[in-house]
């Protein structure tokens, strides 16, 4: 492992640019920052919050061991994911990813893979607030999130 993810869960909002900045300033050897900020969608209108639940202690131990396998995988120099919890407005942050490395490709698919398995593994529970008044709903796991996951299982085919 080339370095030691920061992994946090919070309430407040992050700042992306400053989370990036953290894992660059004064490096030279960083010639790759890949940024993944996901945002809280409204739906087509529809919602009006989107309310995010976790257990505490379980859910930064279980990002912590998806940010461990990525940093296992490929050669980062830096590792950060932080993930909002509480009710979050559609535009808002929800979580972010960042992955420093001297490559881009490392990068990237670092990046790609912590989103894959933070879709399918992080303990938190999404339900959803209308904007009708309608009662909230919570919201299914989705099969093509575990497709997307399951591309990192398979043997790499190298050229």
């Amino acid at each position: 492992m080339s370095a030691s993810p920061l992994v946090r869960v919070q309430r407040e909002d992050f700042d992306a640019a400053a989370e990036g900045r953290r894992l660059t300033d004064g490096r030279r050897d960083v010639g790759a920052l890949v940024t993944f900020t996901g945002l809280c969608r409204d739906e087509s209108g529809t919602l009006s919050a989107l309310e995010l639940e976790h257990y505490p202690g379980m859910a930064e131990t279980e990002l912590t061991r998806i940010a461990r396998e990525a940093l296992a995988r490929w050669p980062l120099s830096g590792l950060t994911v932080i993930h909002r919890f509480g009710k979050i407005a559609p535009g808002e942050n929800i979580v972010l990813v960042v992955a420093a490395s001297k490559h881009r490709r490392a990068a990237f698919e670092a990046a790609d893979y912590l989103m894959d398995f933070l879709k399918t593994r992080a303990p938190f529970w999404k339900k959803e607030h209308l904007v009708s008044g309608d009662a909230s709903s919570w919201v299914a796991a989705k099969a093509e999130d575990d497709k997307d996951a399951e591309r990192w299982t398979k043997p790499q085919v190298l050229p």
